[in-house]
């Protein structure tokens, strides 16, 4: 069993040739690596972990770069992890994930796993490569609570596991569920994307009020939802328009920014904002989420193939679900540390889906937030 083996550190630094701005290639062994979904922190709050999955042993398994020494430490040693799902705990003690039909959790010192829900004959992810097939999961800012979404014949459903006791609810079941995030500011309230065509959604984490925040308009493709830290306002995507804001309260609307953000995430205090582009690829761009403005500042090129040929149109799915080409770890799915110092993305650049870590410069803070 590899569980625990420590691998010498393949970390190296070099320059972006276009910004200056220094990048730190995490990983390297010729195999598929990514961190976690860009609405999903990649490091503790401490960050003496950053987690990535790496298939380096021939299927993904969880990661961790231990920031202290640049080692890398495989977590686990299993074949069925469904790799977007990886999710770690503020308090750098664990990764929750998704496996078979069940959530674990493994402990980062130990490597000892450990299962809190067994769901038996259900479907975890949907079949394709984005949405629901992705299976990404949700924790709440305290590490209480654990949102999972699965298939139960007809019907997705998410399931919110408390981490202490064990104890687990159904809390809904309709047609579409994805992508839950709980908002950073009430461990209560989750939000999560409904069908492509009318995805914005929140419910309460015991189930109750379950209401739409933003009904679509025909020909609006709106995506990427993530919440922005202290403001208890929605940043969605309105591709490739830009991104516009929703208060989950008064429902109130504003212009965050009008450049093509593609994957577009805060920092955790709310006060940046990173996203990768595409269609055209522009490089990632930092801007202020709370300005009205968002004018955009260029930190670095990762070079990522982009693969998705439908981003570069109208919205495709008008008429329902549509079969695309996505691998995930072709795109760079930026997100900030939680110091705002860095930011991680991924890049096959090199020809395998390496992990990345930019600086964050200081004249790039001080344009962005004068």
């Amino acid at each position: 069993m590899a569980v625990g083996k420590r691998y010498p550190t393949e970390s190296r630094t070099f320059t972006d040739e276009r910004t200056g701005v220094s990048i730190r290639q995490v990983t390297s062994a010729p195999a598929i690596h990514h961190h976690p979904f860009f609405l999903i922190p990649a490091y503790d709050d401490e960050m003496r972990w950053l987690v990535f999955t790496s298939e380096r042993t021939g299927r993904p398994q969880i990661f961790v770069e231990e920031r202290a020494t640049g080692e890398l430490i495989q977590l686990t040693e299993r074949d069925d992890i469904a790799d977007f799902s990886i999710y770690p705990s503020h308090d750098g003690r664990w990764v929750y994930f998704t496996a078979s039909s069940g959530g674990w959790r493994v402990h980062t010192e130990t490597c000892a796993a450990e299962q809190l829900i067994d769901l038996g004959q259900v479907t975890m992810q949907d079949a394709g490569m984005v949405a629901a097939a992705m299976g990404t999961t949700a924790l709440s800012a305290c590490d209480r609570w654990w949102a999972i979404r699965f298939r139960d014949g007809e019907e997705s459903c998410i399931a919110v596991v408390d981490t202490i006791s064990g104890q687990w609810e159904v809390i809904l079941r309709r047609d579409s569920v994805a992508h839950m995030q709980f908002c950073p500011d009430d461990s209560n309230l989750l939000l999560y994307a409904g069908p492509l065509t009318d995805r914005v959604w929140v419910v309460n984490r015991d189930g109750s009020n379950n209401r739409r925040l933003y009904q679509r308009k025909p020909g609006e493709w709106i995506t990427h939802e993530a919440w922005i830290p202290g403001t208890r306002e929605l940043g969605v995507v309105d591709w490739p328009k830009g991104v516009r804001s929703f208060h989950v309260d008064t429902g109130r609307e504003r212009l965050v920014t009008s450049f093509n953000a593609w994957h577009a995430i805060c920092s955790p205090d709310g006060s940046l904002m990173v996203a990768d582009t595409n269609f055209p690829d522009t490089g990632l761009q930092i801007f202020n989420p709370l300005d009205g403005i968002g004018e955009a500042h260029t930190l670095c090129y990762p070079q990522a193939s982009n693969i998705g040929a439908h981003w570069n149109g109208p919205f495709p799915y008008e008429n329902g679900p549509i079969q695309v080409y996505a691998p995930q770890h072709t795109h760079p799915h930026p997100s900030f540390s939680p110091d705002n110092r860095f930011v991680v993305y991924t890049s096959d650049r090199t020809g395998f889906a390496q992990v990345y870590e930019a600086t964050v410069p200081e004249s790039l803070l001080e344009a962005v937030q004068p």
